[in-house]
């Protein structure tokens, strides 16, 4: 059965750090012409709520849980615009603090919640605890979307789960600052490729701190080419995901279908 199209808007850029409601009032103004742009779907970069680069206790205090006020405010804005929102926040569970991503319908209903896996640096390491669950999907209007969180998409295993787990949409929010630009560019247009599915990495394009990011979203398709590319300055693009290209890419041919899974035991020691 042939599916629609699903039009995703990147959101290249953020509040001012540790204001949650200039963080919020920017993500309404996101919204709103994300939905005049036809979009059903808005992606926001890694801890698009707080700030990133505030150091564990500005951070700690900041965080809520998954249904918090935050995310309330979040759910009320896709709900009254129409558009579905990806977004970033320190989420406080049991006992510690996860860089977490969650995903809301156009409902405002919280479909769900990532917790990232792979911790970067001092800078994750001193501040949040890793999450446990390398996979976490939802259903939007017809599409398998699957959440990860930066630093994440450049292991190789992640991306593949996601494959093996039927996730058809890939979505990236992203911290990833300067001069590492071979990873938008070069790394993860590979990892769209060899799984074979569309992939949305969104990332900041301000200054924070000592840190100076990146820029350089990209929406990439299952053959690895790019539907959507952002510069280094703050940009809301908008493009179409075609569900139906995932299975036409691997009719073609098929890394899942061609693997063989026996001779890579050893890989997971």
């Amino acid at each position: 059965m042939t599916r629609g199209p699903l039009r995703v808007a990147l959101d290249q850029g953020t509040g001012h750090s540790g204001d949650t409601a200039d963080a919020l009032d920017r993500l309404s103004g996101r919204a709103k012409a994300a939905a005049d742009a036809g979009a059903r779907l808005l992606v926001g970069p890694e801890m698009s709520l707080t700030g990133y680069n505030l150091g564990p206790e500005v951070l700690a205090a900041l965080a809520e849980p998954a249904d918090g006020p935050l995310s309330g405010a979040v759910a009320a804005i896709a709900a009254d615009t129409g558009v579905a929102i990806v977004h970033g926040f320190p989420e406080r569970a049991d006992g510690t603090v996860y860089n977490s991503v969650q995903l809301v319908d156009a409902a405002g209903t919280r479909l769900a919640t990532y917790r990232k896996t792979h911790l970067f640096g001092d800078l994750d390491r001193g501040a949040f605890t890793a999450g446990a669950d390398p996979v976490v999907q939802a259903d939007l209007g017809g599409v398998r979307v699957g959440l990860l969180t930066c630093y994440d998409v450049e292991f190789p295993e992640t991306v593949r789960a996601h494959a093996l787990a039927g996730t058809e949409l890939l979505v990236v929010p992203t911290a990833l600052m300067l001069p590492f630009t071979e990873v938008p560019e070069r790394i993860v247009p590979v990892r769209a490729l060899e799984n074979q599915l569309h992939l949305a990495y969104v990332n900041r394009c301000d200054t924070e701190g000592d840190l100076r990011y990146a820029g350089r979203s990209v929406l990439l398709a299952p053959d690895g080419s790019e539907t959507l590319r952002a510069g280094s300055g703050e940009q809301l693009l908008v493009g179409d995901v075609d569900p139906d290209a995932v299975a036409r890419v691997r009719r073609e041919q098929s890394y899942l279908d061609d693997r063989r899974p026996d001779l890579y035991r050893t890989l997971t020691v």
